[in-house]
């Protein structure tokens, strides 16, 4: 395990305690500092979610039955702010009431300690929630090694293509003399190769990130918090933005119903950006592209209809498989690594993603993430 207590030349673990009760904060305070900790208190619960977001402790210790802000609005209000999502957060409570731990541990909470308590008990629990912060941000950081590394394996190689079409381009404008027409025609394919190249850049990192945040649960709690009211309004909005890109508004067609859904307005953008652009792709012009939503019970389905190429079992199951980077990823020239954002995003808001394919003739992607 790894060492997490005050160790000589060490940096010191800030610890903020948030309790109404000036007696017990200041014993807790006076045990931690002789421990070697660095200590905060705070009276209240609005208190104490200043002083969490001013300093930054490593850990933070709170009372559940407080005046004005209770624990549990502490805790929600901390979970809510990227600064201070992934805190270590321990309840202090009079009682050990089962709904109030689950409600507690639903809002993210790391542990509860019932009053009274020894000076035994408090180190072993900060001790141990330290231990496990410290565990997740060896394994997170591991992880944006291997990738760092992937990626300066797989990225130049994908970058040469556009790269490539950016340069043959330029320098046709710059060294030949065309009628206006033609230097049109060229600007507009270098136009298009430089957008393809920066949306490529910017999947990659993303991909990048999300591979890197399923390591991290405090952060994925904060993701799944967020939510998107009438998603079915952005959802239109974006295919059809797609479908007029592809100029192929005539092959939309819409069957949204009205629906909440618990994922930022940001991630769902991309998500439904992804999918939509996909299907237009992969499915000659004059083609149906259909995008359905709908709410079935606590679900809110998406999905996303192409009568393109379609996909064979195996490519379906590498879509799932894809946890690294790898070559094979983009062997379809920007579908895979679509496909792949789409389908971590949905894991990463607990959701489901199925692909169901008849090569030739039809591909339908189903998702499901919990409804708002």
């Amino acid at each position: 395990m790894l060492d997490i207590l005050f160790l000589p030349g060490a940096n010191v673990t800030k610890i903020l305690v948030i309790e109404d009760d000036q007696f017990v904060r200041e014993n807790i305070l006076e045990l931690l500092e002789a421990e070697e900790f660095a200590t905060v208190g705070a009276e209240n619960g609005t208190a104490g979610v200043l002083l969490a977001t001013a300093e930054k402790p490593d850990l933070i210790i709170c009372d559940v039955m407080m005046p004005e802000l209770d624990g549990f609005g502490v805790l929600q209000e901390l979970r809510s702010q990227e600064a201070t999502a992934t805190i270590p957060f321990i309840f202090l409570t009079a009682k050990a009431d089962q709904i109030d731990q689950r409600q507690g541990m639903e809002l993210g909470a790391d542990d509860y300690l019932t009053k009274p308590f020894t000076r035994a008990d408090i180190l072993k629990a900060i001790t141990t929630r330290l231990q496990k912060k410290a565990l997740l941000e060896h394994q997170y950081e591991q992880r944006l090694d291997q990738l760092r590394r992937s990626i300066a394996t797989v990225l130049p190689e994908e970058l040469r293509e556009p790269i490539t079409r950016i340069i043959g381009f330029s320098h046709l404008l710059a060294t030949e003399v065309m009628p206006p027409e033609e230097f049109r025609e060229v600007a507009a394919k270098l136009d298009k190769s430089a957008a393809s190249l920066c949306r490529l850049m910017e999947n990659f990192w993303l991909y990048a990130e999300l591979e890197a945040e399923a390591t991290n649960p405090h952060s994925l709690s904060s993701w799944q918090n967020n939510h998107t009211r009438n998603a079915h309004e952005l959802i239109s909005r974006i295919a059809t933005e797609t479908a007029a890109t592809a100029n192929r508004v005539s092959d939309l067609q819409l069957d949204l119903r009205p629906a909440h859904v618990k994922m930022s307005k940001l991630k769902l953008t991309k998500l439904v950006t992804e999918l939509v652009d996909n299907a237009f792709k992969f499915s000659p012009p004059n083609t149906t592209v259909t995008i359905t939503v709908k709410v079935i019970g606590s679900g809110f389905e998406l999905q996303v209809t192409d009568q393109g190429r379609g996909m064979n079992s195996e490519e379906i199951a590498a879509v799932g498989a894809y946890m690294q980077f790898s070559r094979k990823l983009y062997a379809q020239k920007g579908s895979g690594l679509g496909l792949a954002i789409a389908k971590r995003l949905t894991e990463l808001h607990e959701g489901n993603f199925a692909i169901n394919s008849i090569p030739g003739i039809e591909t339908t992607v189903k998702i499901i993430l919990p409804a708002a």
